[in-house]
């Protein structure tokens, strides 16, 4: 059996003649991805990097976590967007789901996200729980400049060396950026901090299988070698047009079903430590598609939780919406569901079943609910939580992602309107060379 397996049989029938009129789409756009011939061609690094990362960089970046868990009981992870959200994704589909609040002295460095937000209290207490502690920093960033990690650093670092010195804070930061240029380079080169690349053709939403997500993913103490390899089977996988291509399945009916008017895709699950990776996902597809007035709306729920919040506009809204879910065949634990004598819940009918198979059945029961209800439903079937089957995950939605953008007609590789919102903020910032900015905003704003 298939570590992860695609069932669209719930979502034909909303879209049965647009599915077969993209066959031909769908396979030019395949085609696109694997050589490279349209356009944002410069930043499909990603394609084939799972095949490619040879053991020496592996090696490395494990020799480096070693270093660092050996050192620090926490690792701040600082970065934004791509540069944090798949190594959270990971670690948190691995992690323990109470291991925020366990001892590091008894399970290992914690991995701590920092740069992802400007938000004060956040900082300062952050800041503030990081004092006594032996703590190490990952910072992620091509150009060093970018607002909401530079912050972060600029605080973080001088914390750090005002604790342990100068130099010994040179030993428990580590940069991961440009190979050549960049104010974080520059800064990485005079410190003698350690430091890896970021290719220049891979941009950050799919970056989680360089060392932005590597790195981070070592530290929190799971199998990156491992992880590595699921990606690179789901290579392979995915390269042959045709039916056994999950990733052009998936891309081609997400398609179909945006074009008979589904504009907003739900990714649920019904597993806890899948929640980030429903972050994840959001930034790939939102920032992959969202452009020139087009692309699907990327939303995420957590089930059964939000069915008791978002379950009534799921299931009796606008029709304008279709699921994908992402379905754990084996949890790792078993909990059985114990009898009790007075039954004053009325429970006892699910007495010795495990917990998973209510989970289950709530899972098939709310796929029924929704699809009679008009929301098509995609499901996506992972074996397990593991660093293989993970690795696989990640590389069939970025696959699939750059597909599917193809067959929509944008370029799947920019972000161009990403930039709109920062040039307001450094004008009303009064940042330097701004000026001509800063004297028309504030003008907008009288």
């Amino acid at each position: 059996m298939k570590a992860i397996s695609l069932d669209i049989t719930q979502a034909e029938k909303f879209a049965c003649e647009q599915y077969k009129g993209l066959a031909g789409a769908a396979a030019e756009a395949l085609e696109d991805v694997n050589t490279g011939r349209a356009a944002g061609n410069d930043f499909l690094g990603w394609v084939r990097l799972p095949g490619e990362i040879d053991s020496d960089l592996i090696d490395s970046i494990n020799k480096t976590a070693e270093r660092l868990r050996s050192k620090c009981d926490y690792v701040v992870c600082i970065g934004i967007g791509g540069s944090y959200l798949g190594a959270k994704a990971v670690i948190s589909a691995l992690s323990n789901c109470f291991s925020d609040f366990m001892d590091p002295a008894a399970t290992g460095t914690k991995v701590l996200f920092a740069g992802q937000n400007i938000g004060e209290d956040y900082t300062a207490e952050l800041q503030e729980f990081l004092k006594g502690k032996k703590f190490g920093i990952v910072v992620i960033s091509k150009s060093g400049t970018t607002t909401e990690p530079a912050i972060a650093f600029r605080l973080l670092k001088t914390q750090l060396e005002e604790a342990v010195g100068k130099e010994a804070a040179k030993e428990l930061i580590v940069a991961i950026t440009d190979a050549k240029k960049g104010a974080l380079r520059t800064l990485a080169t005079q410190e003698g901090y350690e430091t890896f690349v970021i290719a220049d053709n891979v941009g950050g939403r799919f970056s989680v299988l360089t060392p932005v997500g590597l790195l981070p993913i070592a530290v929190a103490g799971f199998d990156i070698k491992k992880f590595v390899e699921g990606a690179a089977k789901m290579e392979k996988e995915t390269m042959a047009n045709g039916a056994e291509n999950i990733a052009e399945t998936y891309a081609r009916m997400r398609n179909a079903l945006y074009r008979s008017g589904k504009k907003t895709e739900i990714l649920v699950n019904f597993n806890p430590k899948l929640h980030y990776f429903g972050e994840w996902w959001k930034q790939l597809y939102g920032e992959s598609e969202g452009k020139d007035g087009k692309g699907i709306f990327p939303a995420s729920v957590d089930f059964t939780t939000d069915l008791h919040s978002m379950g009534q506009w799921i299931q009796d809204g606008e029709r304008t919406i279709f699921e994908t879910v992402i379905s754990v065949k084996a949890p790792e634990l078993e909990k059985v569901i114990p009898s009790d004598e007075q039954n004053l819940d009325g429970l006892n009918f699910l007495a010795g079943k495990r917990v998973d198979e209510v989970n289950k059945m709530a899972e098939l029961g709310t796929q029924i609910a929704h699809v009679d209800g008009g929301v098509p439903n995609l499901k996506i079937e992972i074996a397990r939580l593991d660093e293989d089957t993970l690795g696989q995950l990640i590389y069939f939605f970025e696959k699939a992602c750059g597909i599917s953008g193809y067959i929509l007609g944008v370029n799947p590789f920019n972000q161009p309107g990403v930039e709109a919102y920062k040039k307001n903020m450094f004008a009303l910032l009064g940042k330097p060379g701004y000026e001509k900015e800063t004297a028309a905003i504030q003008a907008r704003l009288k």
